[in-house]
């Protein structure tokens, strides 16, 4: 079938639906939702079978849900109506919550219901939901949704036959039912409240009496700083993120944004009062305990003869500036030191890396020295993995990549992605950049260079699935977030124990001494960074157009050509 998602944004659940339902045989095309009449063109041109919204902030306009079967994806059980649906859920502590597909109809929300899927809701960000629970049982419900409109004969259920469904109509969440009372709220209020809004918009509040919106916040078991220090007032500092003391104990403020500012490190956002507050440092990049915030952390498994070494590295939306970068290098260089045959990176939870910090960027007094410094730094890293000669590396993907960190992950010497993550391995969608990271080294070994020519130039999201296919990465593994960390640490110890490892280690030696004697590392840097330069410092603008216009939150204007099929010259609906 011809289907058409109508979305808000390219975002990661319309990434995964599109890839999931090509790979099912159907054709599709993504029209961004601008304007009544710019989806009714699209709609026009491509004459779907079907149209599926996976993610919208206005009503679809009568004149084509009249005309065509629309899906809405809806974050909320059955009978939920209102653009908070999560907001509410988890500021509101539901056990519980779900998605729901149903057709749209004059009344947002409320038209009759095509499939619905239920899942634990996890103490988490708002963001970290979406992109986990949410997607995971979207994508189920969509896909029983699509069966059923392809055999023809089902019929969607009124809401008002749905009985008794717990969901009900709630507006939207406004800054004043976010509002903390640092003096009244224990710390586990302040984290709902907190996680219900992270990603966005963030909680309305004060950070040195200045205003700002507060996101990413994580509890802290130890309370520092002053014992007389009253709730509300920042305690001390760890790299990006200020300790901030609740009613009845502490929790950590990673990022931060004051009025008509990005959206930054806490202690970047607020660095001149944050260089006040004494330091809280960690010792070393063991892991310290789930009870403080910790964004590299080492752990190791197995006995001494087969331990496993895993480097975790939970940097906030992927993002990775150039002092991350920096402290990055040293914790893997530090790793490679330990007495451990296999190192596993495992990224964080929701990311494994999307490469360059561009908000950082953004920020900067120089946006193309800050660009250039950030590149650097990451193909720093990138080369101390490609060098790991005394271990077996594996990059374990938990959660999405993109751009630079893609490439970075495939610097290992297996990659295994969890099934659901997407990969994004290309650079053009930031203003034609041309990329780093030595993907001009790694990436032609493993797909040829037609395929990564193909890869590069098509711009295109690849399913966990898609990737192992087609050999950007080694294995698909367990979807559940839980059983793929045991399949990893059980992969791993397999490689340790291996009676041939010691062969395989020598072999991974001599081929880097042969790829080194036919064409440098340093070389392939330096061709990427001629190109890179250009990017940062030349006549053309686009890269620093498309990155000021990705950070602040630009709408869009236009829909990609390579997302909107419909719109290529000499498109023709097939007969």
């Amino acid at each position: 079938m011809r289907i058409l998602l109508l979305t808000h944004a390219f975002n990661s659940l319309t990434q995964r639906l599109g890839a999931e339902l090509q790979r099912r045989g159907h054709e599709i095309s993504i029209e961004f939702d601008i304007a009544d009449s710019v989806a009714e063109e699209a709609v026009a041109l491509f004459k779907p079978d079907l149209i599926v919204a996976p993610y919208l902030r206005r009503a679809i306009p009568e004149s084509i849900w009249s005309q065509y079967t629309c899906l809405i994806v809806h974050p909320g059980i059955i009978g939920d109506r209102g653009p908070s649906a999560l907001d509410w859920a988890i500021q509101q502590g539901e056990a519980e919550w779900g998605v729901t597909v149903l057709q749209a109809e004059a009344e947002m929300d409320a038209g009759p219901i095509w499939a619905s899927a239920a899942f634990p809701l996890r103490h988490a960000k708002k963001s970290s939901i979406y992109r986990n629970e949410v997607t995971q049982a979207a994508t189920g419900a969509v896909l029983q949704a699509l069966e059923r409109f392809i055999a023809g004969n089902f019929v969607p259920t009124p809401l008002a036959a749905c009985g008794e469904a717990r969901g009900r109509l709630r507006p939207l969440m406004k800054q004043t039912e976010r509002v903390i009372d640092w003096h009244r709220d224990d710390t586990a209020t302040v984290l709902r409240k907190m996680n219900a809004a992270d990603g966005f918009p963030g909680v309305a509040d004060t950070l040195f009496g200045e205003p700002c919106h507060i996101f990413d916040a994580w509890p802290e078991a130890i309370l520092h700083g002053e014992l007389g220090s009253k709730p509300g007032e920042a305690l001390a500092r760890r790299e990006g993120a200020l300790l901030r003391r609740t009613r009845d104990g502490a929790l950590w403020i990673g990022h931060a944004k004051r009025a008509g500012d990005l959206k930054l490190p806490a202690t970047l956002a607020f660095a001149p009062e944050s260089a006040a507050l004494a330091e809280a440092p960690l010792q070393g990049w063991w892991r310290a305990g789930s009870e403080t915030w910790q964004d590299i952390a080492y752990e190791e498994s197995g006995s001494d003869e087969n331990a496993v070494g895993f480097l975790h590295f939970e940097f906030y939306n992927g993002a990775m500036s150039t002092a991350q970068c920096v402290r990055l290098q040293s914790a893997l260089a530090w790793a490679k030191q330990r007495p451990v045959k296999v190192l596993v990176l495992m990224g964080g939870a929701d990311f494994w890396s999307n490469g360059i910090h561009l908000n950082v960027i953004e920020a900067a007094d120089s946006p193309a020295d800050e660009s250039w410094n950030n590149i650097n730094a990451m193909n720093d890293v990138a080369r101390e993995l490609i060098e790991a000669g005394d271990q077996i590396t594996v990059a374990a993907l938990a959660g999405n990549a993109g751009a630079g960190g893609c490439f970075l992950a495939r610097a290992a010497d297996h990659v295994w992605a969890r099934e659901g993550v997407m990969l994004n391995p290309h650079y053009k969608n930031m203003g034609n950049l041309y990329g780093s990271e030595y993907w001009t080294y790694l990436l032609p070994r493993r797909v040829s260079e037609e395929g990564a020519r193909g890869i590069m130039r098509n711009r295109q999201p690849l399913t966990a699935q898609s990737a192992a296919e087609i050999g950007f990465t080694d294995a698909c593994l367990a979807g559940d977030p839980q059983a793929f960390r045991i399949d990893v640490a059980r992969r791993a110890a397999e490689i340790v124990a291996a009676p041939e490892l010691a062969a395989q280690l020598s072999a991974k030696r001599e081929r880097r001494a042969r790829d080194e004697a036919e064409k440098p590392l340093t070389a392939y840097r330096e061709e990427e960074l001629a190109h890179m330069r250009r990017n940062f410092y030349g006549f053309d603008p686009s890269y620093h157009v498309a990155r000021h216009h990705f950070v602040r939150k630009s709408l869009a204007s236009w829909t990609p050509r390579h997302l909107a099929r419909h719109r290529d010259l000499g498109w023709k609906v097939p007969t």
